[in-house]
């Protein structure tokens, strides 16, 4: 992704984004880029009523009118459609009556109607969304996310073919020739197909040669720091994660951050519980298939992946869990490069540093550490362990990433892992990574394209306006809050009104020179794929370890337009919408105003609610991190958020047999919670200013305010395989889609009064647990 985006291996520097969804699969999808930004039983069916309440038995339920069930138009789009057609819906023009009756069809057809909703409301929104959408071959999970993702590649996909004029690839500084040269690269596989495997070859040669290709590699020769340091060049951690970032207690300066770093498995757990050895097997039967296919003979192969298995399992019993790691305050140290070589002295941190910023550095520059204690253990650890396996081990987390830029016997090995990891099937089509790989390392060059052919200008105004008005809700549900002190309201109220706001796009990319400026030390040639990749990630390096010295722009995009998903940060306290998800479901200019506030509205304040949840509530206005809160408001936080945390670790997904970690996922379970209940009140708020706006959809006999509920759920329909299932609920900080809904739901007073179901019932529950 692009350079200013945030993601590192570190969760340190990867939480300070809390992004809305979850990508369900492809764990280290460009991990090595850095940035964060980068996942019943049927009721009885009651007759129908006839009035617009559906009221039944004192409860509220969403009729449906069956005999309006031939509508003309098909998700949208027919298949024969023109693409001038589908341009139209996209910039939000066209006809407002068929978009509605189109939205309503999708909404009737994933809807079981069979199911009581005061019962389970996921079912009964989301009861026959996997009948219609099978999860496809090559995905782990499919849901209206991925669906939105996938509609938004193709639409890439075809920006990225278009023709280059001549007059145009005349000049070789054009960011948008060298995103469609970078495409073409990737795509030209005839060519990386002749090239095989030698370029990965020569640049293995280049840093010392990776020993399990070499029977006589000589360990004398051998630096791990230096290796470290020359593989950070190329944008990838290992052992140590460094970066360069605005400082959590002072966030307009940018400070050298150290911390743990990632493992070649999702978690450490991956390679400590007996239960996950069928991953670890097929990791290592993976490094030995990547190996052999490299060169390696498989006996060299197998031994010594035995010994970089083992090596990385003693890395696994070093590194802090989540859990252990959620008290930044205890975490951050900050020192001197003098101070850090004193308490850590076996490695030269100033010769490291050298290397990475490109420049000399002075003993007394400024640092944080996040791990001190696991440095400590992995110098003692690095002490016992034969240079032949540390090297081993550092070019295995470098080459697993280079190969993706290789011929598909790579890919093809790469998926009998991932079969294993996720349950995939089949790996994607080449045209889908080649669109990801585009917009993560081009991204508004990408994002360029996309606005000016298909973003709807209106969309941009008005979730800005909504906004603001969901933000006023925040703060009024504030001043309601009875567990906090005046102070601390006056200062959260400050926050609030401190918050960033980025929707769309910024505006340099319509400005070629501004754009241009941004990739103009890239070289990107159409027949070099591996080389280009390299270089994109040089560049990456450079940019993020420059930024030392200057002062932080909180006001800059930090994330590509043509994205699905929002954030926010808490260092920066801003809020973004990028273009990508200013669409349906979440919204249209043409839908009533209930499925936008339902959509897009709880969107928005679920990212308000970030800058207040267990990590988001410790840092100020600024973005600094300090104790601002009185210790009565700490008190009433910590038993509201306990609540929540009790009640999402009850849930038990029934494919799998395992429980939610309530503890792990409770940030974004306090956002999801609280942002419904102020894009609700803000939707109130709009009927009563408009008590004639026309808030139905044509065939479902339903009130805006149910419609509301109904899109909110939809959101969040979806199936996954069991082994991505697994996965997710050991690795992520969201909860699965269905428990969002039933979880936030069923907190919901407002909910349980629109479909007026009786307390005591599953969605209606006489205990509820609430935040904000």
């Amino acid at each position: 992704m692009d350079a200013d985006e945030i993601k590192g291996k570190s969760d340190i520097q990867t939480n300070d984004y809390r992004e809305y969804g979850e990508y369900t699969h492809d764990f280290h999808k460009n991990e090595e880029l850095r940035s964060k930004f980068f996942k019943y039983d049927n009721i009885e069916e009651r007759s129908q009523d006839e009035s617009d309440e559906g009221e039944q038995g004192g409860r509220r339920q969403i009729s449906i009118d069956d005999s309006d069930s031939s509508l003309p138009i098909d998700d949208y789009q027919q298949e024969d459609d023109t693409h001038t057609d589908f341009h139209a819906f996209w910039k939000g023009e066209g006809n407002e009556w068929a978009i509605r009756e189109a939205q309503a069809k999708i909404m009737l057809k994933y809807m079981d109607k069979s199911t009581d909703p005061c019962e389970d409301f996921y079912q009964f929104a989301c009861g026959n969304w996997a009948r219609h959408n099978p999860i496809p071959k090559d995905k782990a999970a499919y849901d209206t996310f991925e669906m939105i993702r996938e509609s938004l590649d193709s639409v890439l996909k075809e920006l990225l073919e278009e023709p280059i004029l001549k007059e145009v690839m005349l000049n070789t500084d054009d960011a948008i020739v060298k995103a469609k040269h970078l495409f073409q690269s990737c795509m030209n596989y005839e060519i990386l197909e002749q090239r095989m495997e030698r370029p990965l070859i020569q640049l293995l040669d280049e840093l010392g040669g990776w020993p399990i290709l070499r029977p006589n590699w000589d360990p004398e020769k051998f630096d791990w720091l230096l290796l470290v340091a020359q593989l950070r060049l190329y944008n990838n951690d290992i052992l140590i994660s460094e970066w360069v970032a605005p400082d959590i207690k002072n966030s307009d300066q940018y400070v050298i951050q150290f911390d743990q770093t990632s493992l070649g498995l999702p978690t450490r757990d991956y390679f400590l519980q007996p239960s996950n050895m069928i991953y670890l097997k097929a990791y290592k039967n993976y490094l030995i298939k990547i190996s052999t296919l490299l060169g390696a003979s498989l006996q060299n192969a197998t031994m010594d992946a035995d010994e970089l298995i083992e090596f990385e399992t003693k890395l696994a019993k070093i590194t802090s869990s989540p859990d252990e790691r959620r008290n930044l305050s205890e975490l951050y140290q900050r020192m001197s490069i003098g101070e850090l070589r004193t308490l850590i002295p076996q490695i030269n941190w100033h010769r490291y540093l050298t290397i990475v910023l490109a420049r000399p550095t002075n003993i007394s520059e400024p640092v944080v550490v996040y791990a001190m204690q696991y440095i400590q253990d992995l110098v003692n650890l690095l002490s016992k362990t034969s240079p032949r396996t540390i090297a081993n081990y550092l070019l295995w987390r470098f080459v697993r990433h280079r190969v993706n830029n290789l011929d598909d016997r790579f890919q093809e090995a790469k998926q009998k892992f991932y079969y294993i990891l996720f349950g995939r099937e089949q790996a994607p089509p080449r045209w889908k990574n080649c669109v990801a790989q585009v917009n993560s390392n081009m991204g508004m060059a990408v994002g360029s394209m996309f606005v000016k052919k298909y973003f709807d200008e209106k969309s941009k105004n008005d979730t800005l306006s909504m906004t603001r008005e969901i933000q006023q809700s925040f703060k009024e549900l504030l001043n309601q809050t009875s567990w906090i002190d005046d102070e601390t309201k006056e200062l959260a109220t400050e926050k609030v009104n401190a918050m960033l706001l980025r929707i769309g796009y910024p505006d340099f990319i319509l400005q070629p020179e501004l754009l241009n400026e941004r990739y103009k030390d890239i070289v990107i040639r159409p027949d070099k794929y591996f080389e280009n990749t390299l270089n994109i990630l040089q560049h990456l390096t450079r940019v993020e370890q420059d930024r030392l010295g200057s002062p932080v722009n909180k006001t800059l995009w930090n994330t590509a337009p043509a994205v699905v998903n929002a954030y926010y940060s808490r260092s920066k306290n801003r809020i973004m919408f990028p273009a990508g998800i200013l669409q349906p479901p979440f919204y249209h200019r043409y839908f009533p105003r209930c499925l936008n506030y339902g959509g897009i509205g709880v969107v928005i304040g679920h990212e308000i609610t970030h800058g207040f949840d267990d990590k988001g509530r410790l840092f100020d206005k600024d973005g600094n991190l300090h104790r601002w809160w009185k210790d009565e408001a700490i008190y009433g936080f910590h038993q509201r958020a306990q609540c929540l945390i009790d009640q999402y670790s009850h849930y038990i997904v029934p494919e799998v047999g395992m429980k939610i970690d309530g503890m792990n996922t409770q940030g974004e379970n306090i956002a999801d919670n609280g942002g419904i209940k102020q894009a609700f009140r803000a939707y109130e708020k709009w009927l009563r200013l408009n008590e004639d706006a026309d808030e139905t959809l044509p065939g479902l006999n339903a009130t805006g305010k149910q419609l509301f509920f109904l899109n909110f759920a939809q959101v969040w329909c979806g199936s996954m395989r069991p082994e991505a299932t697994r996965n997710k609920l050991k690795t992520a900080v969201h909860s699965p889609g269905k428990f969002r809904v039933i979880g936030t739901l069923s907190n919901s007073k407002d909910f349980a009064e629109v479909f007026h179901c009786p307390l005591g019932t599953p969605m209606n529950p006489i205990k509820k647990c609430s935040v904000w």
